[in-house]
């Protein structure tokens, strides 16, 4: 039985459960969360877009489970406390820093967003797993994660389609939205060299907040 779940991944929203008590990015309605959110012990959230960051479902959390811890970096300090979450439940993370919950550790990591974002290193030491989660980035340039077990990297787009998309747009004068994607997102290729050189050699990886298209529409 696998220790992840990954219950959405992607524009309409991010949630991933470890362990079944460690949840990683909260953009879902807490109707997804319903068969999990009893066992939680601790929320890890990365940045403020609310596919990532649902208010509702964070408010509701709060009220059903007043002991949850929530472990974030700064910028997500108020954010919490306006939906409802109590300042003693919120583990504010420095960057780079270890942090320790019995057998669990966890660090954040810095990553390139429009918004301040992080990532996470966590080590879920009753099982003896290691993991590493990043979506929206554009690199992972100076982290490094090796031997780990886990890795949930965003692999948003390949670089060669975008490029064109954003050429045809470029020709017929239309706005290319796509040069947003270019500077907030991961691409498949510069996720590949990443995990490469990091994982070894019965590694798992996964690719996260993958592009996709929905009834003629581009999401990313």
């Amino acid at each position: 039985m696998e220790y992840w779940n990954i219950l959405a991944s992607g524009s309409s929203g991010n949630a991933t459960v470890l362990h079944k008590n460690i949840l990683i990015d909260c953009g879902v309605s807490f109707k997804m969360l319903e068969p999990y959110y009893r066992k939680l012990s601790l929320v890890l959230l990365t940045h403020i877009h609310s596919d990532h960051f649902n208010r509702s479902t964070i408010a509701r959390l709060a009220r059903e489970r007043p002991s949850l811890r929530f472990g974030c970096c700064e910028w997500l300090c108020m954010p919490l406390i306006d939906c409802g979450v109590s300042p003693a439940n919120i583990d504010v993370y420095t960057e780079d820093t270890a942090y320790n919950y019995g057998s669990i550790m966890v660090k954040a990591v810095p990553l390139v967003h429009n918004v301040p974002n992080c990532g996470y290193k966590i080590r879920l030491g009753d099982i003896g797993k290691w993991v590493f989660y990043a979506t929206d980035t554009n690199n992972l340039n100076g982290i490094e994660a090796k031997g780990y077990d886990l890795y949930l990297v965003e692999a948003n787009f390949e670089e060669n389609e975008i490029k064109e998309r954003i050429e045809d747009k470029k020709y017929h004068c239309e706005y290319a939205y796509e040069m947003q994607v270019l500077k907030n997102h991961l691409s498949k290729q510069k996720a590949d060299d990443w995990i490469y050189k990091n994982i070894k050699q019965n590694g798992t990886y996964i690719y996260m907040h993958q592009h996709r298209e929905e009834n003629g529409e581009t999401l990313i």
